[in-house]
């Protein structure tokens, strides 16, 4: 009898992702069945809605989401790998600058201790830094929150800014292209579902990083170069993935009281804003040395999650390959420097 009651909260934070998701593509909002999910979610944490994230789904969906991100690699992509140097090259000095200055509005604005200000500065996975934060003493509550908030702020200003303000359509191919359950043969369902399944243990095994979407689309990229399937996965499963992801998004806010919510919104959106700031500006740089589109070097530089920052990126008709790769190096770097950057200052202030 437990486990109804269990599964209830979370049913009903997917029927309010699900309505939010309705709302917002009627409203004609940007990437709907994402950002729709996660403001009405966020919105039910702050009211106390009796709901929960559905987090067990996530495992399952987002190799979902790898698997169509990997169908729009193509062959030419390869030509393009020369391009990317500057962009690998600043990519550090980028992120210096991002973790120094989110570092310093959590530290002397938000009065944060020095290791929580620190990982909630980071502009890494909120799962890792989470697990870095609290091994070195930081306040594990905050960490979570600071970065709940960085990749909702982050994701909702860059697809509105886009799609309102620069008039960039993203209803791309995720959205406008309808794939049908019945428009695929089993050969390519058996393929599309090989490579999510076999791309998410297989990145795991090798240790990739975020190996739940990045093995797939690895393996699905593969595939598709290869021709030996043409397609993307339905759309039904494509939207239904982004409902959860939103909803999950949405839902990192339960718990918290509206003075924590207020607080650390308050000070992720100043974060924020600073490190798009800094990601502007060096988007532009990359833009008057190498020609890559301002949009794509300006989606690439965006410190949210690799997940959403690819399906905005898609929804954007940018090149998903480089954006993906981009965020991917970012969240390594993050996860393989945050600590030992964090040792070497604790000792010199020591």
């Amino acid at each position: 009898m437990s486990e109804p009651k269990t599964l209830l909260p979370q049913f009903t934070a997917l029927a309010i992702g699900l309505a939010g998701g309705v709302m917002a593509y009627f409203a004609g909002l940007p990437l709907p069945w994402m950002l729709g999910p996660m403001i009405a979610n966020t919105a039910a944490a702050m009211l106390r809605a009796p709901t929960v994230g559905p987090d067990q789904l996530r495992p399952f969906v987002i190799p979902v989401i790898g698997v169509m991100l990997g169908s729009g690699v193509t062959a030419e992509i390869f030509g393009l790998l020369g391009t990317w140097v500057l962009t690998l090259l600043l990519l550090p000095v980028f992120l210096a600058c991002a973790a120094g200055i989110s570092y310093a509005v959590y530290r002397r604005i938000g009065k944060y201790d020095p290791v929580t200000a620190f990982y909630s500065a980071m502009p890494g996975g909120l799962n890792e830094m989470l697990i870095l934060g609290g091994e070195a003493g930081g306040d594990e509550r905050r960490i979570a929150l600071a970065h709940a908030a960085r990749v909702l702020i982050i994701i909702i200003f860059v697809a509105l800014f886009f799609g309102l303000i620069l008039g960039v359509s993203s209803g791309g191919r995720g959205t406008v292209q309808w794939i049908g359950l019945y428009e695929i043969t089993m050969l390519d369902y058996a393929i599309l579902g090989f490579c999510a399944v076999a791309g998410a243990l297989l990145g795991r095994w090798i240790g990739l990083p975020a190996a739940p979407v990045f093995g797939p689309m690895i393996l699905s990229g593969i595939a598709h170069i290869a021709g030996w399937v043409t397609v993307a996965p339905p759309t039904i499963f494509v939207i239904a993935a982004q409902i959860t992801i939103g909803t999950i998004i949405g839902t990192r806010f339960i718990g918290a009281t509206l003075a924590e919510i207020r607080t650390d919104i308050g000070l992720s959106a100043v974060a924020s804003t600073l490190m798009l700031i800094a990601a502007v500006g060096f988007a532009e740089l990359i833009v008057l040395i190498s020609g890559i589109p301002l949009a794509q070097a300006f989606l690439a530089f965006s410190p949210g999650g690799l997940t959403e920052m690819s399906l905005l990126t898609l929804a954007m008709e940018q090149d998903v390959t480089y954006v993906s790769i981009m965020h991917i190096i970012r969240i390594t770097l993050v996860i393989a420097l945050a600590p030992f950057v964090f040792k070497l200052i604790r000792k010199r202030r020591d």
